[in-house]
């Protein structure tokens, strides 16, 4: 009668712990293809309220059983599988996605943090490649975040700020895992704090998330390194005030200091100003910021 219910068996089976008769679920295998007909806002209303349950996966992997999940969101069905060459194969992206979401859901309720979690490997099929031995996905964190809008915009979601919180995490949820690895420097912290601005502890809650492999040892090595940024990034923030950054030299002071008119060289110094802070060259205050601005004018001919 009304194909929404298809998708309704799943999401109670997520959020209330019910079980889907196996007859009522041959039914819903059968007659997949009716859910073609449901408008989008909908479907995707039902799909938000499976993703807010307390394990999103269940639901989830119901609509992926049924055939219902290739049929409204085909990216997210083609993670799955695994693929192998010379006998090396890579994880099925597919469940370690789930694996993510439910990572995130234990400590978070935000609907939009649940969807960054969802995506954040969107893109591994298309930059999929077996390179001198081993499996690479390079640059799927660049891809992810362009396909975030493509996604948003077919399902009829919020093409607004939610949508360009869920892009910044996509294409920064790797940042943290690398500086987990390195030495992490004042410099790195900084750059991390500009970069992902006030969704900072969002994206370092995502980011332990997507840690899941079997390796316990491997688990523990990264979760206890990420303690170690968490620490670097309350010190550089209390330090620096780079989590809401704004420029202690303005355009309007730089164009008004020498004269300019909106021009590139007007961008050029304001941009080494904000480089030198993240870099730690000056301090984030008005007066090193101007005692600096007059160094790189001089540098590329600008006077007073």
């Amino acid at each position: 009668d009304d194909p929404l219910r298809m998708m309704r068996a799943a999401r109670f089976a997520a959020q209330l712990g019910f079980r889907v008769d196996p007859i009522t679920f041959e039914g819903i295998k059968a007659n997949r293809k009716r859910i073609d007909i449901v408008s989008r806002e909908r479907v995707i209303d039902e799909f938000n309220k499976i993703l807010l349950s307390p394990r999103p996966s269940v639901g989830i992997k119901l609509l992926d059983q049924a055939g219902l999940l290739e049929r409204f969101f085909p990216e997210l069905a083609a993670l799955k599988g695994v693929e192998h060459v010379d006998g090396i194969g890579h994880k099925d992206n597919f469940y370690h996605t789930l694996a993510v979401l439910d990572g995130v859901s234990k400590h978070s309720g935000n609907l939009w943090l649940r969807w960054a979690a969802l995506l954040h490997d969107i893109a591994k099929p298309l930059t999929k490649r077996f390179i001198d031995g081993q499996w690479t996905f390079h640059g799927h964190n660049h891809v992810g975040e362009r396909l975030v809008e493509r996604i948003f915009r077919r399902l009829k979601l919020p093409l607004n700020e939610k949508m360009k919180y869920v892009q910044k995490l996509v294409f920064l949820h790797m940042r943290p895992i690398v500086l987990s690895e390195e030495e992490v420097t004042d410099s790195a912290i900084r750059r991390l704090l500009f970069d992902a601005g006030n969704d900072i502890d969002d994206l370092m809650l995502l980011a332990e998330a997507d840690i899941t492999s079997k390796n316990e040892e491997k688990v523990k090595r990264f979760l206890a390194n990420f303690q170690v940024v968490r620490l670097k990034l309350k010190e550089v923030e209390e330090k620096d005030a780079i989590r809401e950054f704004q420029p202690p030299v303005t355009g309007e002071e730089i164009m008004a200091t020498f004269h300019l008119p909106p021009c590139r060289q007007v961008g050029q110094i304001k941009n080494a100003i904000k480089e030198a802070i993240l870099d730690g060259i000056i301090a984030n205050n008005p007066d090193e910021a101007r005692e600096y601005m007059f160094i790189v004018a001089g540098r590329l001919g600008v006077t007073p």
